[in-house]
């Protein structure tokens, strides 16, 4: 007896019941809709591209235009890494961050063609791989990152960025979080 009353087992609803639990037992894997991942990643990056254009074309390279007292929209062109980093070199950097850009994103996609069984890793690795297109398009069509977030406290300012560089960022902060939870088949074993 139940709190519903007494449930009769019939041969039909214990066909349907093991459906149910099969279905709700099924493991999400990346593989089964790898287009929508390939196609949600390329959207990201258009939407990166497209805000780095409008700043191109709206606001002059090193204006500014202050929003709030701690943070400016402003337009720079970054050559180097995170945080201007190799941005005073001879300008090799250009093609190596391309290449570890693209080579990158052409191991996570076949990880994610391969079936990535976590939702949080597809997650980190869509937004990772939206981020690199992004910052490897801006360097193969003009060399350079525009960035164009910059965050202040008086005179101290945070290296510029731009919605390439969060994804980046945010996919591996998701990506090492990830590591730290367990599934429910771990926590049964664990107990």
């Amino acid at each position: 007896k139940s709190a519903f009353g007494q449930l009769r087992h019939t041969p039909d609803r214990l066909r349907t019941l093991n459906r149910l639990k099969a279905g709700m037992a099924q493991r999400f894997s990346s593989k089964s809709h790898w287009w929508l991942w390939c196609l949600l990643a390329l959207s990201l990056t258009a939407i990166d591209q497209t805000i780095k254009q409008a700043v191109s074309a709206s606001l002059p390279l090193h204006a500014s235009i202050q929003i709030t007292p701690w943070f400016n929209w402003t337009h720079v062109l970054n050559p180097g890494a995170a945080f201007s980093f190799l941005a005073d070199a001879s300008g090799w950097q250009r093609y190596f961050f391309s290449a570890v850009g693209l080579l990158v994103s052409t191991l996570l996609l076949f990880s994610l063609w391969r079936g990535i069984t976590s939702r949080l890793v597809t997650a980190s690795y869509i937004s990772i791989i939206a981020g690199a297109l992004g910052n490897v398009i801006d360097r193969v069509r003009i060399g350079a990152v525009v960035d164009y977030l910059d965050f202040h406290w008086g005179l101290w300012h945070w290296p510029a960025f731009n919605l390439a560089d969060v994804l980046v960022v945010g996919g591996a902060i998701f990506l090492v979080l990830s590591s730290f939870t367990f599934t429910r088949n771990e926590m049964k074993q664990a107990t």
